[in-house]
């Protein structure tokens, strides 16, 4: 396989899943972990990804900017965020999580929607800031410097105190068999906790997602409530999941 068509590869796996780790690009590509590292630190260089330790992760993920220039499929995920404000309700109690769909929901809430946001996520808090009747409540912990997401004990235990309406979650990778995975056990865990704090969890996923799996499993899908996409509700590529016993928004 030539150099370009690695770095496409790689630079469409980061921009999918927002990070991702050097052992698993050289598995599927099925080349040396130091191939990959080359490829990584020169596509680091050229400004089109981070490199950080034992992966990448996408400039949208890492680098919070009100640009949006370096979020992938934007369009899809602004879809996505428009059809999951439909479901939220003036004065709910709302958490919405990390990552890059998340934030663009954030970022389009109506100026004059009262909500109370919680979030473990400090881009998204930041947005929210912007939303003068969001009173917003940012969830402690360890900090990624990755995602600037919490994550560990502190952020779990404050999360196991809430009992909010509805909760809206990203996901690395879906598959209607195999549920809600990740790559990082740390992840997964904050993830637990994040639906356990929910009446109603929503699962914000690009269509490019579904059918797709890793390591550790978050949830089976039929322990969220609702599944948004930006594919019609009708079409083919959800039939998997319709047997689920999800709402398909």
């Amino acid at each position: 396989m030539l150099k370009e068509e690695r770095q496409r590869i790689i630079l469409n796996e980061v921009e999918l899943h927002n990070k991702v780790l050097l052992t698993d690009i050289a598995e599927q590509l099925a080349v040396s972990i130091d191939t990959v590292r080359r490829d990584v630190k020169e596509l680091d260089g050229d400004q089109k990804l981070r490199k950080v330790h034992g992966g990448a992760v996408s400039l949208g993920f890492a680098n919070y900017s009100p640009s949006r220039a370096n979020v992938y499929a934007l369009d899809k995920k602004t879809t996505i965020a428009e059809k999951a404000i439909k479901l939220i309700k003036a004065n709910s109690v709302i958490l919405i999580d990390g990552g890059t769909t998340c934030l663009e929901l954030a970022r389009l809430l109506p100026q004059h929607l009262h909500l109370t946001c919680f979030t473990l996520s400090l881009p998204v808090a930041m947005e929210l800031l912007n939303k003068p009747n969001v009173d917003t409540i940012f969830i402690g912990g360890n900090l990624s410097k990755d995602s600037q997401i919490s994550y560990g004990a502190n952020t779990i235990n404050n999360l196991s105190q809430l009992k909010v309406d509805w909760a809206f979650i990203g996901t690395g990778y879906v598959d209607a068999a195999f549920g809600l995975t990740e790559f990082d056990w740390d992840i997964v865990q904050t993830k637990k906790a994040v639906i356990k704090a929910a009446k109603k969890s929503v699962l914000l996923c690009i269509s490019e997602k579904l059918s797709s799996q890793h390591r550790y499993k978050t949830c089976d899908v039929r322990q969220i409530h609702t599944m948004v996409t930006e594919l019609p509700a009708d079409h083919r590529d959800l039939n998997p999941f319709k047997n689920q016993e999800i709402t398909i928004v």
